[in-house]
C-alpha cells in the first residue's frame, strides 16, 4: 500500500502531498487533512478554520490566477484537474511556476502570496481547499493576480484558453508584470520606546514598533482595530518595571495590567492569528533559594512584581507559537545600574551597594539577539534563559568594577546587606538571593552568550 509522504517544489513552501486512498468495490476514503501525520512529515501546521468547494460541471474550465492573504490546502474531492501556481510574493523566487495534475490522491500546501489557478481535465470536478483565515471583503485589497495568458510564466495549459470556459473577470487580470508583489507579513514590537524595544528594533529592522499607551491592550475597541493578520511575529518588551512600585495599591494594579492581562491578551492574540509570540519574563519568578535555576524549575515569586511576572509566563504559555525568555538584572541604552555607578564615579561619591544578592547582568543587545537567533533559526518553542556569560556575581562587584574602569579605587564602594540598605525606606520588595539562570538550553541552539566587560554598557 503506498504511504504517506511529503513533496517540495521549486516554489519556497509549497508543498505536494500524495494521499493515500483505500478503495473497494464500493468506491474509495482517504484522510483529506489529516494533521498529525502530516504536521510530521514537514506540512506547516497552518490551523485551518474554513472549508471552501468549488464545483466544475464541464472540461476544461480554468479558473485563476489568484493570491489571497492566507496559506490555503487544496485537492480533489472529485475529478482531475492540471494546477498552476505562480509566487507572487516579494523576493527572489517571485514569478517562480509550478504545475502538477492533481486527482483524489493528491493535496497541494499553497502558501499565502502564491497565485493558485487550476483547469479541469475531467467532467464533475470538486475542487476543494482549506484557508486558515475566514474570508472577507475588507481582505480584498491584499489580493494578488496575474494573467492566465501571461507569456513571461508560460503556464503549459492542457487545453489553449481560447477553446476553455473562463471567466470575463480572470482574463482581464494583469501580466506579471504589473502585479502586486505580496509583501511579507511584518514584525510588532510592544514596548518599542523602551530600552529592550529599541534594542529589538536594531535587530527586527522596519517593524512596527508601538508602546501600550499607543496601544492598550485591555481596551477591547483598540484590540480589535488593530489589523492583527499583518503580522507574523509579535515581539512584547513591554513590561511594568518598577519592583518596588508595584509594592503600593496602585503599583500592584498596574503591575497586573502590564505584566500579567496584557501577555494573556497577547496569548490569545496569537493562538487566534497563528503568531509567534516572543515575551520577555524575570528572575524574579523564582524565591532566590538556589544558583543555576533552570526552564524547568517551580515558580516561587516573593514580590507583587515576581507573582505579576509569574502570571504572565503561564499564560504566554499555553500558545502553540513562543518563546518566553527569562533574563535577570537587564542593562540597556539608558539609565542602569551601569551608568549610575559611573556617574557616582565621576562625581566623587562613594556609594553603599548590597553584596547579599548575585546573578549575572543581561545587556539588551545580547537579550535581542538571542531573540532575533531563536525566531530565524526556528528554535524549538518553550521557554530559554538568557543572561550574559561568566560567573555569578554580585550588585557590589559590579559596582567596583564600574569604578576602577573610571579610575576609581574599588574600596570607594562599601559593601552592604539588602537589609541594611533598604532598612527604612517604606515600600520594598523582597529581591531574590540568588538570582543566576542556567543557560545550557539556549546555547545547546548554537547561540554563543557573550560576556561583557563589566565596566562598560
Amino acid at each position: 500500500m503506498a504511504e504517506l509522504t511529503v513533496e517540495k517544489t521549486p516554489i519556497e513552501g509549497m508543498l505536494v502531498v500524495r494521499l493515500v486512498v483505500h478503495g473497494d468495490n464500493r468506491g474509495w476514503f482517504k484522510e483529506n487533512w489529516q494533521r498529525e501525520k502530516m504536521v510530521a512529515l514537514g506540512l506547516p501546521d497552518f490551523g485551518p478554520v474554513q472549508n471552501n468547494m468549488s464545483y466544475n460541471a464541464e472540461v476544461g474550465t480554468t479558473r485563476g490566477i489568484h493570491a489571497e492573504p492566507w496559506d490555503k490546502f487544496v485537492s480533489s474531492a472529485q475529478g482531475r484537474y492540471f494546477g498552476a501556481w505562480v509566487d507572487l510574493r516579494e523576493g527572489p523566487g517571485y514569478g517562480t511556476v509550478f504545475t502538477t495534475e492533481v486527482d483524489e490522491s493528491v493535496a497541494v500546501f499553497v502558501p499565502r502570496g502564491v497565485g493558485n489557478a487550476y483547469q479541469t481535465l475531467t467532467e464533475n470536478v470538486t475542487y476543494s481547499y482549506l484557508v486558515n483565515d475566514h474570508w472577507s471583503p475588507a481582505l480584498i485589497s491584499e489580493y494578488s493576480y496575474v494573467n492566465l495568458a501571461d507569456e513571461t510564466i508560460a503556464i503549459p495549459w492542457p487545453i489553449p484558453l481560447n477553446q476553455v470556459q473562463i471567466s470575463e473577470k480572470d482574463l482581464a487580470h494583469p501580466r506579471l508584470a504589473d502585479a502586486r508583489h505580496v509583501p511579507p507579513l511584518k514584525t510588532l514590537i510592544l514596548g518599542g520606546k523602551g530600552q529592550l524595544g529599541r534594542a529589538l528594533a536594531v535587530e527586527f529592522p522596519g517593524a512596527t514598533s508601538v508602546d501600550l499607551d499607543e496601544l492598550d491592550l485591555t481596551d477591547p475597541a483598540q484590540v480589535e482595530a488593530w489589523p492583527w493578520a499583518e503580522y507574523h511575529l509579535v515581539l512584547n518588551a513591554a513590561a511594568w518595571t518598577n519592583v518596588d512600585g508595584a509594592e503600593t495599591p496602585d503599583g500592584r494594579a498596574g503591575a497586573w495590567k502590564a505584566n500579567a492581562t496584557v501577555p494573556a491578551m497577547l496569548a490569545r492574540i496569537a493562538s487566534q492569528h497563528r503568531q509567534t509570540l516572543v515575551h520577555v519574563s524575570s528572575d524574579y519568578v523564582f524565591d532566590g533559594t538556589k544558583s543555576g535555576w533552570t526552564e524547568d524549575d517551580d515558580l516561587a515569586p516573593l514580590s507583587v512584581y515576581g507573582q505579576s511576572k509569574a502570571a504572565g509566563d503561564l499564560a504566554v504559555s499555553v500558545t502553540p507559537r513562543h518563546y518566553l525568555l527569562r533574563t535577570s538584572w537587564v542593562v540597556g541604552d539608558g539609565k542602569n545600574f551601569l551608568r549610575t555607578m559611573a556617574d557616582l564615579a565621576a562625581r566623587g561619591i562613594s556609594p553603599s551597594v548590597v553584596d547579599d544578592q548575585v546573578g549575572r547582568l543581561t545587556h539588551t543587545s545580547n537579550l535581542a539577539a538571542a531573540i532575533a537567533h531563536l525566531v530565524r533559526t526556528n528554535a524549538p518553542y518553550g521557554t530559554y534563559n538568557c543572561t550574559d556569560g561568566g560567573d555569578e556575581i554580585s550588585w557590589a562587584d559590579i559596582a567596583k568594577a564600574v569604578f576602577a574602569r573610571a579610575g576609581r579605587s574599588a574600596d570607594d564602594v562599601t559593601p552592604v546587606s539588602t537589609e541594611t540598605y533598604y532598612a527604612g525606606k517604606g515600600h520594598i520588595a523582597p529581591r531574590p538571593a540568588r538570582s543566576t539562570l542556567d543557560l545550557s538550553k539556549l546555547e545547546a541552539t548554537g547561540y554563543v552568550v557573550p560576556v561583557y566587560d563589566l565596566g562598560v554598557l
